[in-house]
């Protein structure tokens, strides 16, 4: 295994196989031992897309909570909120993993009033945003939505970051980046979609082709198109499998291109020392 592997692995924590069973109840146990020794939280917020990743954590934080109130007085709460852009493309997917997840409280809010108004105001200020840029406000607006949720309901927000996707950065920096907890830690695509096959999703969700869909130009475009890597590729390289030197290339291209996201903002006492040779 080629040295920046084997370190990107340590470091994302990803294991080379999982146990479904074992690691949702590790994730959900670790859900509630947060909330136990944080006594403010009443609620988990999070965003469901209908993709793997927000319906595999909203499933699990559904459970956390069932579990919660099931070992206290109760009046714990998981709010799974839809937060389309006008109407989404996918909606019916959003509408099956709600189905599949039975949360305690769902809502939808439509973030294309702010979204558009603040479009406006920076085109007014002479700032014109390309469509991939405004895909960033969206994915900012919808963080910003859960976090009012969150300081309304006593709770805390859930991010469904997990290595398959950090590794390449790809995800809004304080927008889908930005979160309380993220439980997925340590999985990566194939192992989240192991736990969802034990969970008992529906095959629709089960097998659909994951896409961030924050660019109007470019519809529901596939994260692997967007990034030009399978997540195959991308799942084998963080269990320490062989890959193609051209995947390897690309994966460890965007892992340090991106590398600004994953860390804290800088300040003078911790900026990387840079090669100036």
């Amino acid at each position: 295994m080629r040295p920046l592997q084997q370190e990107i692995i340590d470091n994302f924590h990803v294991k080379p196989k999982i146990d479904p069973e074992t690691e949702a109840r590790e994730i959900i146990d670790f859900m509630k031992t947060y909330v136990k020794h944080n006594t403010f939280i009443k609620s988990f917020v999070l965003g469901i897309s209908g993709g793997q990743d927000s319906t595999l954590l909203g499933k699990m934080a559904q459970m956390a909570v069932d579990e919660l109130n099931q070992e206290s007085d109760g009046g714990y709460e998981f709010h799974a909120l839809r937060l389309p852009y006008g109407k989404q493309n996918d909606e019916q997917d959003a509408l099956d993993a709600l189905d599949f997840i039975s949360p305690t409280h769902q809502a939808t809010i439509d973030i294309r009033p702010s979204v558009d108004e603040s479009v406006k105001s920076l085109a007014a200020a002479g700032y014109e945003l390309s469509d991939f840029v405004e895909g960033n406000e969206k994915a900012r607006e919808r963080m910003k939505a859960q976090y009012a949720v969150a300081a309304a309901r006593q709770g805390i927000v859930l991010g469904t970051d997990h290595p398959a996707e950090a590794i390449t950065g790809f995800y809004t920096k304080y927008g889908d980046g930005a979160s309380d907890l993220v439980p997925l830690f340590g999985l990566n695509k194939r192992q989240g979609k192991m736990i969802m096959e034990y969970l008992g999703a529906p095959e629709n969700l089960l097998s659909k082709v994951p896409t961030a869909d924050l660019e109007d130009d470019k519809p529901l475009i596939s994260d692997e198109e967007a990034l030009g890597v399978s997540y195959k590729a991308i799942d084998d390289f963080l269990e320490g499998r062989e890959i193609s030197d051209a995947d390897y290339e690309t994966i460890t291209k965007w892992y340090k291109k991106t590398q600004h996201k994953r860390d804290l903002p800088y300040h003078r006492h911790n900026l990387p020392k840079y090669d100036t040779e």
